[in-house]
């Protein structure tokens, strides 16, 4: 701003002398008449503003100021001169390339004998200084934002609550319409929001909604965890590209963030605005911290509630796996007092309590079995045997395995196999015990004297076997929860007749392998319960289910068999022994495999009973050193042990036992195998 005393010196050295030290220094010099017009040239005005002393005289250095500045500039500047005092001014003055800096401005008046004479003044450039200043004070906000947001959810141990507090605290400090959390699908596609927050009247954006809402272009980059901005929905997006389901929950700008994590999308975090915003990158930088702190937070939580949820169903297990082990051993100890009565002259409960030991002990072997194969299961251990088979077969044979149960209950159990021969391509061992404990579930969930079907139709190129009930029923919320691992549900704890969960899991995973599905059907509580399980057909098999065990047989060369058992558990050792004497077979025992050795030696056993897990020798031991001695070549080798998984069955044998059993094995079946390897030895018939 020019003065019209100083002597000007316009040659072309200075003019570039003026430009150099504008734009070096940041400093514009300026002077304006007593009424603060321009009325002379200023080179260190031109330099900076590129304005012309055409351009900037009189009051046309005005223009060169921001244009929303300028009605406070004119305003401030007026009344100082006016007043004749100094004057400050802050604005934004535009450089000669364009570009708007921040700038502060002091004029002094110049008097002369008392008189205004002129206005003397400067600009500082303090756009870098500014910027720094605002940056420290974005940082120092920023810092104090997440502190206050750490401090608000460190103690929190629910991840719903966590994504709520998150979303409330960051909506507010972005000044945003509306914050929501999202879970996203396993199938990448759907997303649902469990949490949002917004400001006081805007409508909740909670529910689920499909990624493909946002346009393809958006749902691609979101899917690769790239980040949606969008400052304008109408501008930039469009109708088909994502703007029509924005606005119709009131949306005009977003800022989207994806959390992607082992290459799949898994979570956002949603910032909209119901008006178009300029989102500038400091706001997009705090979102993405705050959506990373806060999905490595919820990990947290979730993972520490699962351990908590663990350790509970762990200890629940516990509890219960010692209850139900306990069960049976009452009954099998009354038992045991009935027979030592019977033993005093009273022979009346001596069927009675032999039936009660061959029950209960069947119910623990059972229990142990479920316990064993879902393990087995679960570490891939278990490989099915599948054959061409007749389902009415399978439900006869699971039919005849549930009726004890069904009888002790009262239970009127109806087999209906249809007219109709269905066959099977299954592991028909896997699929009686996928009935059987269809029909145990059943029994146990019905009241004494109930009616239980177990019915078989066609559905298309579909089997569909079904276990109906009018037991307890099931509440339509708990019934997804059937086949969880070791659930137990609350309406069943004053009716049911125990059971460690395991049963249903077990159904499930078996009727999966077999590329089968079960589902359950229940009008609701003392409604009664469906199981329903849908396996692939196929064409008639060759011939009918093969037996998975020799039949029982008495053998007539029973009394001429000799049989070595080496166990090391006194009971069972001597039990077996008595036993094998009732069947009419010549028995003796050893406790340790180096004794098993030296007795098979003097007694020349036809078939051994070997159990695995010996002291001083274990039974692989026992085994390989019988096959390595010509005079045992005839003898068969039969593990009968505890150990009864697929890898000990393989170990067994590659070490030479013709048979591996596990405990406790059924008499009838004992027998069988006994009469089947007796017929091998030398000059018997077979």
């Amino acid at each position: 701003m020019n003065s019209p005393h100083p002597p000007e010196d316009n040659s072309p050295s200075n003019d570039a002398r003026m430009r150099t030290l504008a734009t070096a220094s940041s400093v514009v010099v300026w002077y304006t008449a007593a009424d603060g017009a321009v009325v002379a040239r200023n080179p260190s005005w031109e330099a900076f503003t590129g304005q012309t002393f055409d351009e900037c005289a009189g009051w046309g250095w005005l223009n060169a100021i921001h244009p929303e500045d300028q009605p406070g500039v004119r305003s401030t500047w007026t009344q100082g001169v006016r007043s004749g005092r100094t004057v400050e001014l802050a604005y934004r003055l535009r450089r000669r390339d364009g570009i708007y800096r921040n700038v502060t401005a002091e004029g002094a008046p110049v008097l002369e004998d008392g008189a205004l004479r002129e206005w003397v003044g400067f600009c500082v450039d303090v756009t870098d200084s500014k910027r720094a200043e605002e940056a420290l004070k974005a940082s120092e906000e920023r810092l104090q934002f997440l502190d206050r947001l750490g401090q608000a959810t460190r103690p929190l141990t629910d991840a719903g609550e966590l994504m709520q507090v998150t979303a409330r605290m960051l909506g507010q400090h972005l000044g945003a319409t509306r914050c929501a959390y999202a879970d996203v699908e396993a199938d990448s596609n759907r997303f649902t929001i469990r949490n949002d927050w917004s400001m006081e009247g805007v409508a909740s954006s909670a529910g689920v909604y499909s990624l493909d809402l946002f346009g393809p272009l958006a749902t691609s980059n979101l899917r690769r965890g790239q980040h949606l901005v969008v400052h304008d929905v109408d501008k930039e997006l469009g109708e088909e590209g994502g703007a029509r389901m924005f606005k119709a929950i009131g949306i005009r700008a977003v800022v989207c963030t994806a959390l992607v994590k082992e290459g799949r999308l898994v979570a956002l975090m949603a910032v909209h605005q119901a008006t178009p915003r300029q989102w500038t990158l400091a706001e997009i930088a705090i979102i993405e911290e705050v959506v990373d702190r806060c999905w490595a937070h919820i990990e947290r939580v979730r993972d520490n509630a699962m351990l908590r949820e663990q350790d509970r169903r762990k200890d629940e297990f516990l509890a219960t796996l010692a209850h139900e082990l306990r069960n049976p051993l009452a009954p099998i100890k009354y038992a045991i007092a009935m027979l030592r009565k019977s033993k005093n002259g009273d022979h009346s409960y001596s069927e009675k309590a032999n039936e009660v030991i061959d029950r209960q002990v069947s119910l623990m072997a059972r229990l142990i079995d479920d316990l064993l194969d879902l393990s087995r299961i679960n570490r891939g251990l278990i490989h099915l045997k599948p054959e061409p088979v007749l389902v009415s077969d399978l439900m006869q044979q699971a039919a005849a395995s549930a009726r004890p149960a069904m009888e002790t209950a009262g239970h009127r159990l109806e087999v209906r196999p249809g007219e109709e021969d269905l066959w099977l391509h299954a592991d028909p061992t896997r699929m009686v015990q996928v009935i059987g404990n269809l029909l145990a579930n059943a029994a146990k969930y019905t009241p004494d004297g109930g009616h239980i079907q177990l019915a078989v139709r066609r559905s298309g190129g579909m089997a569909v076997l079904e276990v109906i009930d009018n037991g307890i029923g099931i509440p339509a919320g708990e019934q997804g929860q059937l086949f969880q691992m070791f659930t137990q549900l609350s309406h069943t704890a004053d009716r049911a007749q125990g059971g460690l969960g395991i049963g249903l899991a077990l159904v499930k995973t078996l009727v999966q392998m077999h590329q089968g599905s079960v589902r359950v059907f229940s009008e609701g509580l003392d409604q009664g319960s469906t199981f329903a399980v849908e396996l692939p057909l196929v064409e008639r098999g060759p011939h009918p289910m093969a037996q998975a065990a020799p039949a029982p047989t008495h053998s007539p060369v029973a009394t001429q068999t000799r049989v070595l058992v080496v166990e090391d558990n006194k009971d069972g050792l001597a039990t077996l022994l008595a036993l094998l004497d009732a069947m009419g077979y010549e028995a003796a025992g050893a406790a340790d495999g180096m004794k098993g050795l030296e007795m098979a030696r003097s007694f020349k056993p036809d078939v051994v009973l070997l159990d695995l897990g010996l002291p001083v020798l274990d039974g692989f031991g026992v085994a390989r050193a019988l096959r390595a001695d010509p005079a045992f070549a005839s003898v068969a080798i039969v593990a009968l042990t505890g150990w009864g998984a697929e890898r000990d069955r393989t170990r067994t044998a590659e070490a030479g036992f013709d048979a591996h059993l596990t405990k406790p094995i059924e008499p009838d079946l004992l027998e069988a195998y006994l009469a089947k390897f007796s017929s091998r030895r030398p000059g018997v018939p077979g």
